[in-house]
């Protein structure tokens, strides 16, 4: 990808959001060699974003590399965080991705799956904005929380 603009810039009403303040902790946990010391928040975030332009970029067929594959983790760790935070249950993250960027997703809490997601091409990983981050994975979270009250009795299993 070429040195195109940044996507994420101060000031974004969004970067105060419940879901990228905790994709933000998600990202730093995974980072063990520390590559994001000393880099800001919007920089950290930044490679999330695909517009179009960075979009049109990528190759329609790719492997994912590492980086892309800590992104996809730190996502769904993301997810099953704020599920178990409002839920108050344990939630677990589940992701098998092949080497040539596909596989599933699974946010289990208890006995129960309450998120199956099919990956397919993760090396195009991202989102067009923030606010399409927030709003995609707080209707996740919403629609995992409401199978957690139908079948609470699973859920906690």
């Amino acid at each position: 990808m070429s040195q195109a603009a940044a996507a994420v810039v101060a000031g974004d009403p969004f970067l105060g959001s419940e879901v990228v303040r905790e994709i933000l902790k998600q990202l730093r946990a995974l980072d063990t060699y520390d590559t994001y010391e000393g880099w800001s928040e919007e920089k950290i975030l930044d490679p999330l974003v695909l517009t179009k332009e960075r979009k049109r970029e990528i190759p329609i067929v790719g492997d994912p590399d590492e980086t892309t594959l800590a992104r996809v983790k730190a996502y769904y760790n993301t997810i099953a965080s704020l599920i178990e935070k409002r839920s108050g249950l344990m939630a677990v993250p589940v992701i098998n991705i092949t080497h040539e960027g596909f596989g599933r997703a699974f946010i289990l809490t208890g006995k129960l799956i309450v998120v199956d997601k099919t990956l397919r091409d993760v090396h195009r990983f991202g989102f067009p904005s923030l606010e399409d981050l927030t709003e995609k994975t707080d209707a996740v979270i919403g629609k995992a929380l409401t199978l957690i009250e139908q079948y609470r009795e699973v859920a906690e299993a």
